[in-house]
């Protein structure tokens, strides 16, 4: 089709930007399989979770604008995967209800499932299906809080006893994990807020929403342990030595500074410092944004006034406590502080990351205390940025010491100004899918076929918002091949 004629048809915002569509024709959705390599693996219709015709849309015009076969073949994959695989959507007492799981795990993660569903946000407001499905999402979130709000994994049946029974404390009804994560409860408003701003939909703020923001608040406000007292510990029988805090599931001393203690990083991994920086850096974002709500749409003054003074109490502790100079960089945010002045500097590869902070606010890219974390994230002076025979890229410290994981360089890529270095990302994510055309979760850096996770939906789908985000932004790069790594 010509330029001309694919103008004719109108836009579609994805991310807030625009992508031109074509018309449906029901011939392209399998006219682009021009090697028998490049197949489609996505499920037949009749066996996916959940089908949105707005999705399917983007996935047409998407693979009619990506001119390298193989990404084009990613894209239709990944972008998916979380509505062809994971989604448990009904109606429970009249309203929707929307259970994720994240893939191979038969549980749904508070962080994951936002995640998963971020990139077909911007298409909720053209479809009514899709919009139900966020707001059935919202709703089980709030039943999640309300179960037990330090808990990270939830099961759909409330009364399901948890796997993990030699836990300390057991889990309760419903609930897979309990690792104390700020982020987790970060994604609850994150969600809520942008499902706001997107449909002007104020009847996601009932009750139960209130009580479970309420209840948010208060768990920040215990977790900053201005008496260094909390009621939570955590306790596993293990071998893996991040699997849980040490002395006894409490961690290690801290000294109160105005921050959020989180025992746990994204990662489920348990922190080496309890005042983990970027999740610190999130709760300042998502307090903000729920005393935008309460001042703007609930009108309860002093709730939104209580949640700005504690968003800008954060902010400052961290600028006191999470901010060092480095030798070579200057000024950075450490990953991990613990109050006494000790630091660790390092990244994961999980959101909240470091280098994801200009993912969740872009007003931090020009940000040059975030410039200088960013160049010291992508060096030797980080000890978990490794480099590979078949890429380079941000490790974790949960698949050891010499695996990377895809989200490290998609989020590269995500929060990059360069064609050149989004260009190299492209080239290593093509390299190292090990043939499977999905992301996983790590990979060995000399051998991609030595993967974790085979089903792994966040990591899909946000590479399908990666590629979007590159169109969208940047169309000249998905006009030609790229070359692996």
């Amino acid at each position: 089709m010509h330029r001309k004629q694919f103008l004719k048809h109108g836009t579609i915002i994805v991310g807030g930007l625009v992508i031109n569509p074509l018309p449906i024709i029901a011939s392209n959705f399998t006219d682009f399989n021009i090697e028998n390599k490049f197949t489609s693996k996505r499920p037949d219709l009749n066996q996916r979770t959940f089908v949105s015709k707005q999705v399917e849309l983007v996935i047409q015009n998407m693979k009619s604008l990506i001119q390298d076969k193989e990404l084009k073949w990613m894209f239709e994959n990944c972008y998916p995967n979380t509505l062809d695989t994971t989604v448990d959507y009904e109606k429970i007492d009249g309203k929707p209800d929307t259970f994720i799981i994240t893939g191979d795990i038969d549980a749904m993660w508070l962080r994951d499932s936002t995640a998963q569903v971020w990139p077909y946000m911007p298409l909720i407001t053209k479809e009514l299906k899709l919009k139900n499905l966020i707001l059935g999402l919202i709703n089980r979130q709030v039943k999640c809080v309300l179960a037990d709000p330090y808990a990270n994994a939830f099961y759909k049946d409330l009364t399901k006893k948890s796997y993990w029974i030699y836990d300390s404390p057991i889990p309760g009804p419903g609930i897979h994990e309990r690792k104390w994560e700020i982020d987790s409860l970060c994604y609850v408003i994150r969600l809520s807020y942008k499902y706001y701003e997107l449909t002007n939909d104020a009847s996601v703020f009932d009750d139960s929403w209130d009580k479970a923001m309420r209840l948010i608040v208060k768990v920040f406000k215990t977790e900053q342990r201005k008496d260094e007292q909390s009621p939570y510990l955590f306790s596993r029988k293990t071998t893996s030595m991040l699997d849980a805090p040490i002395f006894e599931g409490t961690g290690r001393p801290i000294k109160p500074t105005g921050m959020i203690c989180s025992m746990f990083r994204p990662s489920d991994d348990a922190t080496l410092f309890p005042y983990l920086i970027p999740s610190n850096i999130f709760a300042v974002i998502s307090l903000q944004q729920l005393s935008e709500i309460y001042q703007d749409v609930l009108k309860d003054q002093e709730f939104a006034i209580e949640c700005e003074a504690f968003s800008i109490e954060v902010d400052s502790a961290i600028k006191k406590y999470g901010v060092f100079d480095h030798l070579t960089y200057g000024k950075i945010f450490a990953y991990e502080v613990d109050g006494f002045g000790n630091a660790v500097f390092m990244d994961d590869a999980n959101v909240p990351s470091l280098m994801s902070l200009a993912y969740l606010d872009t007003q931090m890219s020009s940000d040059p205390i975030y410039k200088n974390t960013r160049n010291f994230l992508l060096s030797d002076s980080n000890p978990y940025f490794l480099r590979g025979k078949y890429a380079e890229g941000q490790a974790s410290p949960h698949t050891g010491k010499e695996k990377i994981w895809p989200m490290g360089i998609i989020l590269r890529a995500m929060t990059s100004s360069d064609d050149n270095e989004i260009i190299k990302c492209l080239e290593a994510l093509k390299a190292t899918h090990a043939d499977t055309g999905f992301m996983h979760e790590a990979f060995h850096k000399d051998n991609p076929k030595d993967f974790n996770r085979e089903w792994f939906a966040w990591a899909n789908t946000l590479f399908g918002e990666l590629i979007i985000k590159i169109y969208n932004e940047r169309p000249n790069i998905l006009s030609h091949s790229i070359n692996s790594y």
